[in-house]
Parts: C-alpha cells; sequence; structure tokens
C-alpha cells in the first residue's frame, strides 16, 4: 500500500470539494471493507482517501409515510436490520444486509459502499432495484439522481463521475399489499459471495390473487446487475400461479450473461437463475400477503 493522505470532512460540500481537486486519484472510505482490501492488494492506489462517515447527511436512516425510506450512504449494516421501519416495511433490504459478510464486516460495510463497489455479484444491489431504488449523488455540478438498476457499469464501474459522491439511497413507500424477498444461492452457509442472487418486489390485487407489478432482479449472471424488465411486466395483471412465476423465471433466464469461474460453471448459473427467481417471487407472494418467510439469519438460528 502506497501512502496516502487521509481526510475526514464535516460537510457535504466540503467532501465534494477535496474529492474534486484529485478527481480520479481520490477515493470515498464509507465503511472501507471493500476498499482498504483493494489498496492493500494495489488495485487501488488513491492519493487521498476522503472519509465520509463524520457528514450528518451521509450517516442517519429516516422514513416517512409520504417520502418513503431514505439510508445515507454511510449507514453501516448491522443498522439497517435493526431499524424497526425497515424490518417492517422492507424485508428483501434485510435479507441481503443481513448476508454482507460476517457480524464484523456488517458493523462497518454500508449499501452505500456495496453499490460504489459495483460488482456484479453485490448482494444489496439486485434488492436495491427491486423495490425501484433512486441514488442521490452530489458533485461539483450539483446534485442529481440516478435508478440504481442504471448505476453499474461494468464490474468494479458505475456512473460516478470525478468529484462525485453517492450520498443516499432512496426508497419508495410500500403500497399496502406489497411484499419482497432476496434470495442468492453460495458454496458456503454465510461470508461467501454469490453463485447467483435474485431480489423480486410484487405488489398484489384481488385480495392477493392477482399481481398488480412486480420488479425482479439479478446478480452475478452479468457484468453488471439486471433489473428484468420483461420478466417484470409480463407479470402485471396475471393472476398469482405457478405457471405465471415459472414464465417469470423463464424470461429472466433469457436475460441471463453467466461466465464459468471457480465458483460455478454458466450452465448451473443458469439453471440457479430460474429457480431462484421462482423462490424469490413465492417469498415476495407470501409476504404481501402478510404470511411470515424467514430471512437467512432467522433460518440459520442466528439473530444479530
Amino acid at each position: 500500500m502506497k501512502n496516502f493522505e487521509y481526510l475526514a470532512p464535516r460537510t457535504l460540500r466540503e467532501a465534494v470539494r477535496l474529492l474534486a481537486e484529485k478527481g480520479e486519484e481520490a477515493r470515498v472510505l464509507a465503511g472501507g471493507t471493500d476498499l482498504i482490501v483493494q489498496m492493500r492488494n494495489r488495485r487501488r492506489q488513491p492519493e487521498r482517501v476522503v472519509d465520509v462517515k463524520q457528514i450528518p447527511d451521509l450517516n442517519q436512516i429516516t422514513y416517512t409515510a409520504r417520502k418513503g425510506l431514505r439510508i445515507g450512504a454511510a449507514v453501516p449494516c448491522h443498522q439497517i436490520y435493526r431499524d424497526a421501519e425497515v424490518v417492517a416495511r422492507y424485508p428483501g433490504l434485510v435479507d441481503a444486509a443481513i448476508i454482507i459478510g460476517g457480524i464484523q464486516i456488517q458493523g462497518r460495510a454500508s449499501l452505500g459502499g456495496n453499490l460504489c463497489n459495483s460488482s456484479p455479484s453485490g448482494d444489496t444491489i439486485p434488492a436495491l432495484i427491486a423495490y425501484g431504488a433512486v441514488a442521490e449523488i452530489a458533485g461539483p455540478q450539483g446534485p442529481r439522481e440516478v435508478a440504481v438498476e442504471d448505476f453499474c457499469t461494468a464490474p468494479g464501474q458505475n456512473v460516478l463521475r470525478p468529484g462525485e459522491l453517492l450520498v443516499a439511497l432512496r426508497l419508495p413507500t410500500p403500497d399496502k399489499h406489497t411484499g419482497a424477498h432476496y434470495l442468492r444461492f453460495i458454496p458456503r452457509n454465510e461470508m461467501d459471495i454469490a453463485v447467483v442472487g435474485t431480489g423480486a418486489c410484487v405488489e398484489l390485487a384481488k385480495r392477493g390473487k392477482e399481481f398488480k407489478a412486480a420488479r425482479i432482479a439479478l446478480a452475478a449472471v452479468a457484468p453488471t446487475p439486471l433489473f428484468a424488465r420483461q420478466a417484470s411486466e409480463m407479470l402485471a395483471g396475471q393472476p398469482v400461479s405457478a405457471e405465471a412465476i415459472a414464465e417469470a423465471a423463464e424470461a429472466a433466464k433469457a436475460i441471463a450473461r453467466p461466465i464459468t469461474d471457480m465458483r460455478g460453471t454458466a450452465e448451473f448459473r443458469l439453471h440457479l437463475v430460474g429457480v431462484l427467481t421462482r423462490r424469490a417471487l413465492q417469498g415476495a407472494v407470501k409476504r404481501a400477503r402478510g404470511e411470515f418467510v424467514a430471512n437467512a439469519v432467522q433460518e440459520n438460528g442466528h439473530i444479530h
């Protein structure tokens, strides 16, 4: 690791200025669980590291029925799954937050950092896409917003320009009959990278017997996490049935572009897309109907 300048601004304006001064040679430090490893491995060698944990706007969770949920980019995962409003209204997000590494990592890692790391297998990204999350960005040219499904552009790359940083993630208020679920397949029980991940969010109508709307997202099957738009849209107006869910799963498989690597073959990953999409949709439907669906921590008997 080469020498670098460490700065910890207390305002968003100051952080933008410090980042803009160095451009591509500056990096934001939120939790640091990715950045520090990358610096030690010399994958990234910034001249300046800007620690944003002292900036209030990046470290708060707020929820109102009118505006929905807003999560600061530096809020650690453990605060997300311990927040009563998040647990009650956004269980699909909890599914993802509680499987980011182990409890030590969850004390530091953030949803914002997971998104900005822009790994194709990032666990929180499909959950955010499924909920229709929007990224709030600040930079030298002022604020802007980007839908999370459009945020990642390539492995490890995203839409952030030099001098810009992610401020917060904003999720709309779920309607009454809405449910979401995130699932992944990994070789071990915990602390591993997803072979495939799938997030789904559904809104039901007609007393839970019909899909009003749906959003399906995939991880680890393309250079970036994917929003399965066609698979999502084809569920609208369909009865909640095994047949409709199976058809959507097949449509999700059609957009997957998996590779073969040490964690699995492309063929195996494609099969998993179908399996996990069906299960994520089934879990989302159950939650929309008010039925209990255990998350990964509850299933393993480890409640943090």
